[in-house]
Formats: structure tokens, C-alpha cells, sequence
């Protein structure tokens, strides 16, 4: 393999298209041309009730398919790091880690409450035909009924939905259907932030230091200069300074509390209350 893979690991609404988007600016970077890759990630397993495979579900064959396209990547870019953005793979890892042992990752965390708020509107949104065509492009042919399927079903479900939301969004947890019809649209996306933070946060626990690097979303926007020198130091990269900069000239903290303005006090209690324990180990609460 003669170039890094690089895979960004967080929750939804963490900041990981941004830090994707920042990182593909620079020579030698490339990703695909779409926002994320689940499908090929789940090749194979497309039946597989959850997004937290384990790691027994990396057989051979799932490990040769992803590699190839891997290597479209760096091939059709020539690429020198092949970045690969999907936010259910906080829900898995290890599993990631068996089908790409050479990869290294980047792992950024985000305010769960601020997350949240910007969660419910993704599963409130309307139909973007453009954003679903480039997502369809690498849709392994012999899975496409089954997510067809899948998504008819789901937008069904916003026709008669109460809260005009789609069936699904985001990282399938394995009691998603029960968590839905327990709790609401905010706890469910608060939980859903929780798990993939807290299963991402135990792999790496677990993970040569060497591997992986941690970034706060928050330091991220405020710092975006010091931030970018702390990663390209993690992956060896020599960049001069004014593109550093260049490539980080339109990040922005303007998001920052963007996500708990759109939620009520008591919306905000009940959810840091729900999460705290993960909120307080990062110093959100």
C-alpha cells in the first residue's frame, strides 16, 4: 500500500465533513467524491441488524472488497493519503481496524447537547435528489434493492409522521426501533451521540497511542491554524505555513451553540441528564 489511509471517526454533527473538507484542501489528500461511504463499509453485511459490526464480520472477502476501493481512491487521485469520512463507524472500530489494519485515525467529539440540535434537523429534513445520486455511485450493485427498499419505507414514514421525520437517520444502533418508540426524536439523536462517542472513545482506549489522535471540535473552529500544524504533525506531513492556513482560511466557530439555541431549557436538562456521564468526561457538563 503505498499511501495512508486516514479515517475520521465521530458522531454525527461532530465537525467530520469540516475536518475532511479541510484536510482533502491540501496536496496529496483525496476522498471520495461523496459524503460518506456506509455502503461499502457494509458490503456483505448489508443485512446485519446494526451499524456495530463486530469484528468477526471482517471476513477476507469484506477485507479485499473495501481495500479495492481504497485504491480507487488513491489511484484516480494519486493520492498519498486516502481519507474516508463515515460516522457509523464509531459504532465499530474494531471491526474497521481488521478491514484497514494500516489505517490511522482522527478521532473529534463535539458538545452532545449542541450535536443534538443540529441532529434533529437531518432527520426532519426534505428529500435532496442531488445529495442521494452522489451517494448511489458506489452502491455495490447486488445491495441496491435492499437499500432501495429501505429508503422508500423510511420516507414513507415522514408522510405520517407526527414529528414529520424520516424512519431513520444516522448510525444504526441495535435497539434503535425500541429506543424510537420509547423516547423522543431529541433523547433518540442524544443517545445515538452517546453510544458513538463512548464505543469510539473504548476501541481507541485500547489502541497504540501512535494510531490515533483525539481533536475537540470546539478547539478545532476557535484554533483552526494550531489545530491543522497539531494533525499534520500526527500523520508526518510537511506543509508550508501559508497553505496551512489557506486551507483553513472558511472554518468558522459561528456553529458553536447553534445546536442548543434550537432546543428549550427544559429539552437541554432532560438531555444532560440522559448523557451526562459522557458530557462530563469531556468537560461539556
Amino acid at each position: 500500500m503505498r499511501y495512508q489511509p486516514l479515517i475520521i471517526i465521530g458522531a454525527p454533527r461532530s465537525g467530520t465533513n469540516m475536518l475532511r473538507d479541510v484536510l482533502t484542501a491540501l496536496d496529496g489528500v483525496s476522498t471520495w467524491p461523496c459524503d460518506e461511504i456506509n455502503y461499502i463499509w457494509r458490503h456483505r453485511n448489508v443485512r446485519y441488524p446494526s451499524d456495530a459490526l463486530p469484528v468477526e464480520r471482517a471476513t477476507p472477502a469484506v477485507r479485499a472488497y473495501v481495500a479495492r476501493r481504497f485504491d480507487w481512491v488513491a489511484r484516480r487521485h494519486d493520492a498519498e493519503v486516502v481519507v474516508e469520512k463515515t460516522c457509523a463507524n464509531s459504532l465499530r472500530v474494531p471491526f474497521v481496524d481488521a478491514v484497514m489494519p494500516q489505517a490511522r485515525y482522527l478521532f473529534i467529539r463535539r458538545d452532545g447537547v449542541d450535536a443534538v440540535g443540529s441532529a434533529m434537523s437531518r432527520w426532519k429534513a426534505s428529500l435532496d435528489i442531488g445529495y442521494l445520486a452522489e451517494k448511489a455511485r458506489f452502491v455495490p450493485a447486488m445491495d441496491l434493492p435492499y437499500y432501495g427498499g429501505r429508503y422508500i419505507w423510511s420516507r414513507l414514514y415522514r408522510l405520517f409522521s407526527s414529528e414529520q421525520r424520516v424512519a431513520f437517520w444516522g448510525p444504526r444502533l441495535d435497539d434503535m426501533e425500541a429506543l424510537q418508540r420509547e423516547y423522543s426524536l431529541a433523547e433518540v439523536c442524544a443517545i445515538q451521540w452517546q453510544r458513538c462517542v463512548d464505543s469510539a472513545a473504548a476501541a481507541f482506549a485500547g489502541m497504540p497511542e501512535q494510531r490515533w489522535l483525539e481533536i475537540g471540535y470546539e478547539d478545532f473552529v476557535r484554533h483552526p491554524e494550531q489545530a491543522l500544524e497539531r494533525i499534520l504533525g500526527f500523520l508526518d506531513r510537511d506543509v508550508p505555513k501559508e497553505r496551512q492556513r489557506a486551507v483553513v482560511e472558511n472554518v468558522r466557530s459561528t456553529s458553536i451553540g447553534k445546536g442548543r439555541a434550537a432546543l428549550d431549557d427544559a429539552t437541554i436538562r432532560q438531555l444532560e441528564t440522559l448523557v451526562g456521564d459522557t458530557q462530563r468526561r469531556y468537560g461539556y457538563l
